[in-house]
């Protein structure tokens, strides 16, 4: 391809003229070998290159040696900086700049052919190139004191005190009604400068504690306990009050009697080995939470027989240093939105559902003392030929119909309005970690470089969302009611679900996308570590995450990244997940972290996040990602089909191309008019829509680019279809019917989950297609 070259003279235009050129400027762009050897994502700087130039024509003397490096292609990460821009400095933070002057004397040497014309035409142009030299040597080297660079401004602006202090004026509204919390962020939004807020309310369904709490009592001794293991008859003042963090939100309701079954966490094999010396039907559970979503074991649950489920998280798997025996929690049976429109009346299955602690669940299984020693530690277990205990559940939720509210913000862009970067956060009074106090930072943060001149390329949309804890509601009703807009302009969602539930572990979550941008921006972060060095290492993945960031993923497909403080133990992700599907009572954030150190560091790392997002004229997407994370679950080549290889390896091919060093200077902004730049970035965010799925098992993304944590990366349709688990059990009622040709049956099961996985590469492999033929047949893209 050819592309129109303009040739700077000296350190910037010569008031408005340009010197053309007829020929090609050599670019060159500097790769970080070391970093290319690493398993994460690399970075690489990028570096132009001047040729000689004449008015009549240009020269090309090749690149600088001291700028080259060998370009050494990776085979597991994906490079990084396809589509930054040419003439940027390689410190990364200069992205962002306010000024428009180049920073630095940028060496232009212009060298005439000579011609032998007339002695006065000789004498003139020698005066004309020792007068240019002269003014340019008088150029200042660096930029002006004012052009200060916006992003280490805007980090300035975060402060842990000022969250702190935010946190604390914030905390005295909790025992306020949603609403007045609501409210009260609108004129905190609308007082930092966004002049575009919205308060929306929405009429929903709610499963909430009835009058009376849930009990289990044991019909041998007639003794009733309540969720957290107290005798009913001792309950005491403060009771009540926990009262709304032991239920099960969208149970079933009412009695169910039977024996008590030890599943533990409730796998097709535990259940299986369950069924094989038992009869489950209706039948009480004991299950563990983690190690799989909530809603796709009670699916299980639900089809081996049983009536009643009662949950609770073993002592082993609980985080550092959080004792939980006598602890109870919150869970919500409701996938997403309002229950109201799904006809079933609020109960949102037939299971009798109920949260306990550890002490009662250890009682119920009649388990012997839990040993912990150093490296070890014994799960609790109903021991081999122990009878069986026979219960009563009894449980009286009750059903609501309440408005929650969203706070909504616009912080509009001025190139590309229309392109929207969501950020969410909860506004639930006991839940989220500090997330109000860390967006409303955001905004100030924002605004305040909005007043000094600044303003982003897309609009940022701040949401506060209402009804988190029982399912996300607030998020997903906003979100089909503005689906038809942001199906074309969402871009990207940052979410601040739970920012900082512990101080163990900086875990960053993102989508394939997103995984190049997340893991700079947490190295960058880490440098300045706030535990003096002694910090963890870029921890990034593409697991799914839990919240509001549900919808956007799902429905929309869009990006997402998050940044969050967890309690959870080194190394442990595979046992520990899903584990924050409980709802404890949550810890204050001064508690957790009375410094706000912790909950500084992730508004800095968000605040980031956002402004490159929001100001980066391509955006920061990475589509060979993608695919390397795909082929990544598809390394069992026995379990795969060849035309699935075949079409990951042309996916492959494809998006390397997209991004590769050939494709630079077309992606370069400054060398593409923004109308092409827009429809690339479009072919970006698209990327992601191809792999929703129509349907996946209960409790699982849609989006199969998030994985579930496991020993090995996975298709989690694949892990968890019930085609897959249940038809091929004989414990499954269809395949009962099919016992007798179960091995053909599995096959075919499993055969449709694949072919769902080749029509998304195959999408996926035609958006990029389409994506390189605009390069090559857009009009105007050649000149």
């Amino acid at each position: 391809m050819a592309y129109r070259k303009v040739c700077d003279a000296q350190a910037g235009p010569l008031d408005g003229e340009v010197l053309r050129c007829s020929g090609s400027l050599e670019l060159d762009w500097d790769l970080d070998k070391e970093e290319l050897q690493e398993a994460g994502p690399s970075s690489e700087r990028t570096q132009m290159q001047h040729g000689d130039c004449q008015r009549s024509g240009c020269s090309d003397p090749g690149p600088d040696p001291e700028f080259m490096e060998p370009i050494q292609n990776s085979v597991s990460v994906s490079p990084h900086g396809r589509f930054e821009r040419l003439q940027e400095d390689p410190n990364y933070i200069s992205h962002f700049t306010r000024t428009t002057g180049h920073k630095g004397q940028r060496r232009l040497h212009c060298f005439i052919l000579r011609y032998f014309l007339a002695g006065v035409g000789i004498f003139v142009l020698g005066i004309l190139v020792g007068w240019f030299i002269h003014t340019s040597s008088k150029r200042p080297t660096a930029p002006p004191p004012e052009s200060l660079d916006l992003l280490e401004e805007l980090l300035r602006g975060i402060k842990a005190d000022k969250i702190d202090a935010l946190q604390k004026s914030f905390s005295s509204l909790a025992g306020d009604s949603e609403e007045s919390r609501a409210r009260y962020l609108y004129r905190q939004w609308v007082g930092l400068g966004l002049t575009d807020v919205h308060l929306y309310n929405h009429t929903v369904l709610l499963s909430l504690p009835g009058s009376t709490p849930n009990t289990i009592t044991d019909r041998s001794s007639h003794q009733c306990f309540l969720p957290h293991g107290t005798p009913c008859d001792q309950r005491g003042p403060t009771d009540l009050l926990k009262q709304q963090f032991y239920y099960a939100a969208y149970s079933a309701v009412g009695s169910v009697q039977g024996e008590v079954v030890d599943v533990q966490y409730a796998s097709v094999e535990d259940l299986r080995r369950a069924k094989d010396s038992l009869n489950l039907t209706n039948q009480i559970a004991v299950v563990k939470l983690g190690q799989a979503p909530l809603l796709y074991k009670l699916s299980l649950l639900s089809d081996f027989g049983f009536r009643g489920v009662l949950l609770y998280i073993d002592p082993c798997d609980a985080p550092p240093g959080r004792n939980i025996w006598h602890e109870a929690f919150r869970v919500t049976l409701n996938p997403g939105g309002n229950p109201s429109f799904a006809g079933s009346g609020g109960s949102l299955t037939s299971l009798l559902v109920q949260p306990i602690s550890a002490f009662l669940a250890k009682s119920l299984l009649s388990s012997p003392s839990v040993g912990q020693g150093a490296d070890a530690c014994t799960l609790l277990s109903m021991p081999p030929n122990t009878e069986r205990k026979k219960i009563t559940v009894t449980i009286g939720n009750q059903m609501s119909y309440k408005k929650i509210y969203n706070v909504v913000g616009y912080l509009k862009g001025r190139k590309n309005p229309d392109r929207h970067v969501l950020v969410g956060s909860r506004h639930d009074s006991n839940q989220g970690g500090g997330t109000s106090a860390i967006m409303t930072q955001l905004i100030a943060a924002l605004t305040e470089q909005t007043k000094q001149g600044w303003v982003p390329d897309r609009t940022t949309v701040f949401c506060s969302w209402g009804g988190t804890a029982l399912g996300n509601i607030g998020s997903y009703e906003w979100g089909k009611d503005n689906s038809v807009v942001l199906q074309s302009s969402a871009v990207a969602y940052v979410s601040l679900n739970s920012p900082v539930q512990g101080t163990e572990t900086l875990q960053a979550t993102a989508s394939p996308t997103l995984l190049q941008l997340t893991s700079d921006i947490q190295r960058r972060q880490l440098l300045s570590c706030i535990r003096g060095g002694n910090c963890p290492g870029p921890n990034v993945s593409s697991f799914q995450l839990p919240g509001d960031v549900s919808f956007f993923a799902n429905e929309l497909a869009v990006p997402t990244v998050e940044f969050a403080f967890e309690q959870t133990k080194a190394g442990s992700t595979e046992t520990t997940s899903f584990l924050s599907e409980a709802q404890f009572s949550a810890k204050s954030p001064e508690t957790l972290d009375p410094l706000f150190k912790f909950h500084e560091t992730i508004a800095k790392m968000t605040a980031e996040a956002i402004l490159r997002l929001v100001s980066d004229p391509v955006l920061p997407f990475y589509p060979l990602d993608i695919v390397l994370d795909v082929q990544n679950k598809l390394k069992d080549k026995n379990a795969v089909s060849p035309p699935l290889l075949s079409s990951a390896s042309t996916l492959r091919d494809h998006a390397a191309f997209f991004q590769s060093e050939a494709m630079r200077p077309a992606n370069d902004p400054k060398e593409r008019d923004p109308s092409h730049v827009r429809m690339l970035n479009d072919v970006l965010r698209d990327l992601e829509k191809s792999f929703i799925m129509p349907q996946t098992p209960a409790g699982v993304f849609r989006n199969l680019l998030y994985s579930l944590p496991g020993k090995t990366p996975q298709f989690s349709i694949l892990r968890f279809s019930p085609d897959v688990v249940l038809h091929c059990s004989v414990t499954s009622k269809v395949a009962k019917h099919y016992v007798l040709n179960k091995d053909t049956f599995c096959h075919s099961a499993k055969n449709q989950s694949l072919s769902l996985i080749l029509r998304a590469l195959r999408s996926a492999e035609r958006l990029v297609g389409f994506g390189l033929d605009l390069f090559q047949n857009y009009p105007g893209a050649t000149k």
